[in-house]
């Protein structure tokens, strides 16, 4: 049911949006998975997963703050039934954010974050918070993978319910090295400038 549902709402998500997926000189395979990408709005999951081959598609889950998600019945129904969120808790809500999410990893399922942690407001992509960092030193198998998403935040900016019919792009940049060859400082670097790096190449 989750399958036929997502493909239903994916379809409709690349009639707006585009949503064409650009890949550099390894596209992405069935290795297990994290795609970290910019935030700008709430159709960038949904704009990943529809850019991503259908076979790939069924083994990821988007990992997703608790608070928005399962704030409504609506909001609730799609994260649980169509699109398989992963919930990340926010700070001061008592445990450990990215459990659920250390917990998808373990069972073999592909992870979608967004390591800045919040959408930006300006098209800018900010600073990384750490949870890749960790993520990435506890999963040293898992292949990482920079995501660039162009014009989600025009498609649908912040306080609107309905996408703006805009052609959005996804690129998937090459694998990054993990956690274990470089300090936190150093990998956080290393992973938002690979995304910058996808950024620049659209805006070229």
């Amino acid at each position: 049911m989750r399958n036929v549902m997502q493909r239903w709402l994916l379809g409709v998500v690349r009639l707006v949006v585009g949503a064409r997926g650009r890949y550099a000189s390894t596209p992405p395979s069935a290795q297990q998975t994290i795609y970290f990408a910019n935030h700008s709005s709430h159709v960038d999951t949904l704009a990943i997963l529809a850019a991503l081959p259908p076979d790939l598609r069924t083994s990821v889950r988007p990992a997703a703050a608790r608070d928005y998600w399962d704030a409504s019945p609506m909001r609730r129904f799609i994260a649980n039934r169509v699109l398989g969120v992963v919930y990340v808790t926010r700070k001061g809500e008592g445990e450990d954010p990215l459990q659920l999410v250390r917990e998808a990893l373990a069972s073999g399922w592909s992870i979608i974050i967004f390591p800045e942690g919040t959408r930006s407001q300006t098209g800018e992509i900010g600073p990384f918070k750490s949870g890749l960092y960790w993520l990435s030193h506890e999963f040293p198998e898992v292949k990482l993978v920079p995501v660039h998403l162009s014009d989600l935040m025009r498609a649908m900016p912040k306080g609107k319910l309905l996408p703006v019919p805009i052609n959005c792009s996804v690129s998937f940049g090459d694998a990054v090295p993990g956690a274990a060859q470089l300090d936190k400082e150093a990998f956080l670097t290393t992973a938002r400038d690979a995304v910058i790096k996808l950024q620049n190449s659209v805006r070229g």
